[in-house]
C-alpha cells in the first residue's frame, strides 16, 4: 500500500498525496540497453553540441532510420583541420544516411548535416561551389565533401575509396572503377585546369590494374609519386 502523507492547510480539510516507494517505479526492460548504445554512439561520435545530437539519435531511432552515428571513434589525426569540422567518419555518416538514392533535397541534406552539428556556413558553401538545384546530385556532392578533407584531386579521390568501400578496416580501399570514374571527371570538371586529353589519359592508364582487380580501383593505383605530378 502507497504511505500516505497529510498536509494541514489553512484550517481546511487534509489534503492526500500518494508517494511511492522505488519498488514500485517499473522501468521498462529495454531501457538500460537503450541508453548503454546510446552512450557508446555518443562516445564514437563526438558531437559538439550533445543534446543537438541526442535529439536527432532518438528521433531516428523512433523512426528506424540510420543512426548519426560514426563507425568508430576518430584518432585527433583525422579530424585536425583549421576550418572545418566534418571529418572522414561524419561524411561517411551522411553517405549512409543519404547515399541510397541519385539525389537528395536540399531540406533533408541539411537536418542531416545540422543533425551532426556541422557548420552550416560550409554546407552552404559547398552548395553554392557545386551550383546545386533543390534536388542535390549526391554524389557529386560527396566528392565535395570528400574536397573538403583532401584538398588536392587524388587526396580527395583517397578519401572517397576509403569511406565508400566494403573492404575490411586496414584492406585496400576498392570501389567500382565506373563510381571512381564519375568522380574524377566531375572533380576534374570543377577544377578547370585538367584538359580533357589528360583526363582520358589518366582513367586509360589505370584500366591494367582495373582489369586485374575485377572492375574495381584502389588508392594505390593512382597515388604513386609519377601520377600525383601529373594530376596535381
Amino acid at each position: 500500500m502507497p504511505a500516505r502523507i497529510f498536509h494541514i492547510h489553512s484550517g481546511t480539510m487534509p489534503l492526500a498525496d500518494t508517494m511511492y516507494c522505488a519498488q514500485q517505479i517499473n522501468i521498462p526492460a529495454e531501457l538500460p540497453d537503450i541508453l548503454k548504445q546510446f552512450t557508446k554512439a555518443a562516445i564514437r561520435t563526438q558531437p559538439q553540441d550533445v543534446l543537438q545530437w541526442a535529439a536527432a539519435y532518438f528521433s531516428a531511432l523512433s523512426r528506424g532510420e540510420t543512426l548519426p552515428v560514426k563507425e568508430r571513434l576518430e584518432t585527433p589525426v583525422a579530424v585536425q583541420k583549421k576550418d572545418s569540422n566534418l571529418t572522414p567518419g561524419l561524411l561517411k555518416v551522411l553517405h549512409k544516411q543519404l547515399g541510397a538514392g541519385e539525389t537528395v533535397t536540399k531540406e533533408e541534406l541539411r537536418n542531416k548535416w545540422k543533425a551532426l552539428c556541422l557548420s552550416t556556413e560550409e554546407l552552404h558553401t559547398l552548395l553554392e561551389l557545386g551550383d546545386f538545384s533543390d534536388q542535390v546530385k549526391w554524389m557529386q556532392f560527396f566528392a565535395l565533401g570528400c574536397s573538403v578533407l583532401g584538398g588536392s584531386i587524388l587526396s580527395t579521390l583517397k578519401h572517397a575509396c576509403e569511406i565508400l568501400t566494403e573492404d575490411p578496416e586496414g584492406g585496400p580501399s576498392r570501389i567500382p572503377f565506373d563510381t571512381f570514374s564519375d568522380l574524377y571527371v566531375y572533380l576534374a570538371h570543377l577544377d578547370g585546369d585538367i584538359p580533357q586529353d589528360e583526363m582520358d589519359s589518366f582513367l586509360q592508364s589505370m584500366q591494367e590494374h582495373v582489369n586485374c582487380q575485377g572492375g574495381m580501383v584502389q588508392p594505390s593505383n593512382f597515388t604513386s609519386p609519377h601520377r600525383a605530378e601529373k594530376v596535381e
